[in-house]
């Protein structure tokens, strides 16, 4: 069993930045396909971000491309989600997933999440 703590959330200014951390615990993650999505209120949860094992390849939701950045640090079990010039829109709960199907909303494993709350 996997673990998931986020955190890094909080309330920001439009323009600002935040930067999530998604820390693992119970099993390494390295080898995992790991993702970022969000629900905001009223609607679905949506994807993000995503990263391979490696790193190498990084899919983004149009909506942050250029804004959002995913990397990760198997050594620490750690993903993390740099997040610049955020919008009112990207106002959402932030929800890390491990060990997924690339593609998809299709992931073993789910942290609890943590609100971001961007003011204009």
């Amino acid at each position: 069993q996997v673990q998931l703590v986020e955190s890094g959330g909080g309330l920001v200014p439009a323009g600002g930045s935040l930067r999530l951390s998604c820390a693992a615990s119970g099993r390494t993650i390295s080898r995992y396909y790991m993702g970022w999505f969000r629900q905001a209120p009223g609607k679905e949860r949506v994807f993000v971000a995503a990263i391979t094992a490696t790193g190498r390849y990084t899919p983004y939701a149009d909506s942050v491309k250029g804004r959002f950045t995913i990397s990760r640090d198997n050594a620490k079990n750690t993903v993390y989600l740099q997040m610049n010039s955020l919008k009112p829109e990207d106002t959402a709960v932030y929800y890390c997933a491990a060990d997924g199907l690339p593609g998809s909303d299709r992931y073993n494993y789910w942290g609890q999440g943590t609100q971001v709350t961007v003011s204009s």
